[in-house]
C-alpha cells in the first residue's frame, strides 16, 4: 500500500510540533509522559504502512522529537522514500 505524500506531510507536522514541546525533563516533571505516545501520534497519518517501514518511521520520529537538529534530514530521506510521488 502506497501511502500519499499529504498523509508523510501531516506525520512531518506533528512531529515538528512533538520536538517543539518536548524537553528532557519532561519524563521526570510529568508521570504520565511517554514519548512512545508522542511517537504514535506522529505515526497516526500513516498507520496503513507496512510493519517494516513502521518500525524505521518509529525510531526515526523518536530520535526528531528528542534532537530535531540532528535527525530531520534523517526523517525527510525516509519521508521521501516512502511517500508516494505528489501528482
Amino acid at each position: 500500500m502506497t501511502i500519499p505524500q499529504e498523509q508523510f506531510d501531516d506525520l512531518l507536522s506533528r512531529a515538528a510540533l512533538a520536538a517543539l514541546f518536548y524537553y528532557p525533563e519532561i519524563a521526570v516533571d510529568n508521570d504520565e509522559y511517554s514519548i512512545q505516545n508522542d511517537i504514535a501520534y506522529c505515526l497516526e497519518p500513516v498507520a496503513g504502512i507496512g510493519d517494516a517501514d513502521a518500525v524505521r518511521l518509529r525510531a526515526v520520529v523518536g530520535r526528531v522529537i528528542t534532537n530535531p537538529t540532528a535527525h530531520r534530514s534523517e526523517l525527510l530521506a525516509l519521508v521521501i522514500e516512502l511517500a508516494q510521488p505528489p501528482k
